[in-house]
């Protein structure tokens, strides 16, 4: 009887990729022709595999710069740097935030942003405190223009009359006359103010101050002021070396740069309100 064999319709251009093949080759046709022709395919297909086993993968385009230049050198790359930038670089993976976020890096960064400042706010100087957080916080505590009570008890605080004080006070004020040193104000946490010995304008009457702060929808401040006694009020206003300023119609004080003093000054804890 003789054998027939089915035969599979051709397959259409289109229906399958260049890197597949008919499932007919893999086994040997009839005949010995096509044996041959069945040998040199299988052959060809095989060292198609082998070259694509042994070609080399194409080079990567998108090498990591922290594998390839290492920690150390990131950090001196990130360190020319603005500290906005550096600190979005934490965001990119856990071994650029290990690096980007190191107090080697922030160290410095904290040296030239207290460059020049009256005052460091204690609130950055914390023991264990990272170099990044206190950069941070300092950066927050520079933007407060509420004071505390704090901030009027640690620092010393040039006083003068202003101009239009009455002229008896005038004279009696070293500022106006150029007879010698500034006159000091001293405010203590009791609510109690004090001066120099010697004082001539002080006369040794007692003093006291307050803080008056109210607040608006979102926090926002509506009026904040310094008043001693039954003066006028004080209006407050921040410098941008982040000194203290506090003047009414009749005198002015303006707090005395002790950026070197130690713990720093202010508040111990940041102050949300008035930012």
């Amino acid at each position: 009887m003789a054998q027939t064999r089915d035969r599979m319709p051709p397959a259409k251009s289109g229906d399958a990729s260049p890197d597949d093949h008919d499932e007919r080759d893999d086994f040997p046709p009839s005949g010995e022709e096509g044996a041959v022709k069945w040998k040199g395919k299988r052959r060809k297909r095989g060292e198609g595999k082998r070259e694509d086993r042994d070609r080399p993968p194409p080079p990567s385009s998108s090498h990591d710069p922290l594998e390839v230049f290492g920690a150390d050198l990131m950090v001196m790359i990130l360190n020319n740097l603005d500290a906005r930038s550096v600190a979005l670089s934490c965001l990119v993976s856990r071994a650029w935030h290990g690096v980007a976020s190191s107090d080697r890096l922030w160290s410095l960064k904290c040296e030239v942003l207290w460059s020049g400042k009256a005052h460091i706010p204690r609130v950055c100087q914390v023991h264990g405190l990272s170099k990044l957080a206190a950069y941070s916080l300092s950066v927050m505590d520079g933007k407060r223009t509420r004071i505390t009570k704090y901030d009027l008890c640690d620092h010393a605080w040039e006083f003068h009359f202003s101009k239009a004080a009455p002229e008896y006070w005038r004279n009696l004020d070293p500022y106006w006359k150029g007879t010698g040193p500034p006159m000091h104000r001293y405010f203590h946490l009791d609510g109690s103010q004090s001066a120099d010995p010697g004082d001539r304008v002080w006369g040794g009457h007692e003093c006291c101050y307050t803080i008056v702060t109210s607040f608006i929808d979102d926090g926002k401040i509506r009026e904040h002021y310094v008043r001693i006694n039954r003066w006028p009020p004080m209006s407050v206003y921040r410098k941008q070396d982040w000194s203290w300023e506090m003047s009414n119609s009749i005198f002015f004080y303006s707090s005395v740069p002790d950026a070197d003093k130690f713990g720093g000054t202010g508040p111990l804890f940041p102050v949300v309100c008035g930012l």
